[in-house]
């Protein structure tokens, strides 16, 4: 009776170590197999996507087969390991253990996209509804309850986002962008805080970054920018209004077309700083990191005027007179390209 138990014990070993030799075997090769492709392939695995349910649709799909010692390879070896969603790139040579590294690496396909230096919050807006490959979230809102959504209920939109390019993969959300540029504009605004000029006319961060945003509409030329600055700090320390152009314009929001009239520098709105004292209440674009350095670092010096030459740049004068003189050669016989801001530089200029 012993003997015949050990027998059966015996036969059970053998047979359990065939069962897994078997099992390592289809694990090795499905693991090893190419995958079934002839050309480049984008798969998509959504939020909340399971390794097997992936598997199993790559094999219904015939990108690959052995899904079920896959799934168990996983299980068994991969299971602290999470599942990144969004889009993988697949190419004709890879074999399921290529597959299966992506997925741990997170290697999914990145998108971008810019919110530029000067943009207004509507521009924002118009370039995110515009980017298909995002999970469009915040189309039917308006922008007080955007920015409740954001957690910043009862603050303007208007400058609170960094303008830079952004990745994103796609189930990304417009709104999961916004709060990136939002806490990336903290982020740049502290630390230039941290390194300002002692005796500027601000009480809060908040009031340079108003002062920034008119800057970038200022000028394209970085080295005017803390000339720029200079001019506007001046003139908040002796009373003076600032009277810039992209304030009016500003304030003339969907009015604007083009140009600016005598009419429109007289038309009183919340914005306009040739009617008001001191800046307006919001700011008026995307302020980039050196226009909020140049706010928090004025240029020295006496000039309080300034006019555009016509090529992007400007001459900066300390009275009146001068500027008056500048302004008649500058302005009232405008050159042919006369342009507002600077030549775009091509790709031999760089």
């Amino acid at each position: 009776m012993i003997r015949k138990l050990l027998l059966l014990l015996e036969c059970s070993v053998v047979f359990a170590g065939l069962l897994l030799g078997l099992a390592a075997w289809q694990q090795h090769e499905a693991l090893h197999q190419p995958l079934k492709l002839t050309a480049e392939r984008v798969i998509e695995v959504p939020s909340g996507a399971t390794p097997g349910g992936v598997l199993n649709r790559l094999e219904a799909d015939g990108i690959l087969d052995k899904a079920f010692w896959l799934r168990q390879y996983w299980r068994f070896n991969l299971h602290r390991q999470p599942l990144h969603s969004g889009e993988y790139q697949l190419r004709p040579g890879q074999t399921v253990t290529d597959l299966l590294a992506m997925w741990q690496r997170g290697d999914v396909i990145q998108y971008s996209i810019t919110l530029v230096e000067g943009w207004n919050f509507r521009q924002v807006r118009s370039a995110l509804a515009r980017e298909q490959r995002l999970e469009q979230t915040l189309s039917d809102i308006d922008d007080e309850e955007l920015m409740s959504r954001l957690g910043l209920a009862g603050l303007h939109p208007e400058g609170r986002f960094f303008p830079d390019t952004y990745s994103f993969v796609r189930g990304t959300t417009d709104l999961d962008l916004l709060q990136k540029a939002n806490a990336r504009l903290e982020k740049v605004l502290a630390e230039e805080w941290e390194k300002r000029q002692d005796g500027l006319p601000y009480k809060e961060p908040y009031d340079a970054l108003i002062m920034a945003s008119m800057i970038e509409r200022e000028t394209g030329v970085p080295q005017e920018r803390g000339e720029i600055a200079g001019v506007f700090v001046r003139r908040l320390r002796i009373g003076m209004r600032l009277q810039t152009d992209p304030t009016v314009i500003y304030g003339m929001g969907a009015r604007y077309n083009g140009r600016i009239t005598r009419a429109d520098l007289r038309e009183h709105t919340p914005y306009n700083t040739y009617t008001i004292d001191g800046m307006p209440p919001t700011p008026i674009a995307l302020a980039g990191r050196e226009a909020i350095n140049a706010a928090l670092n004025p240029v020295a010096g006496k000039s309080l005027y300034f006019v555009a030459r016509g090529d992007g740049s400007h001459v900066f004068s300390e009275t009146l007179e001068q500027h008056n003189r500048a302004v008649r050669e500058y302005q009232l016989r405008r050159r042919a390209d006369y342009r507002s801001s600077p030549a775009p530089v091509t790709p031999q200029q760089q």
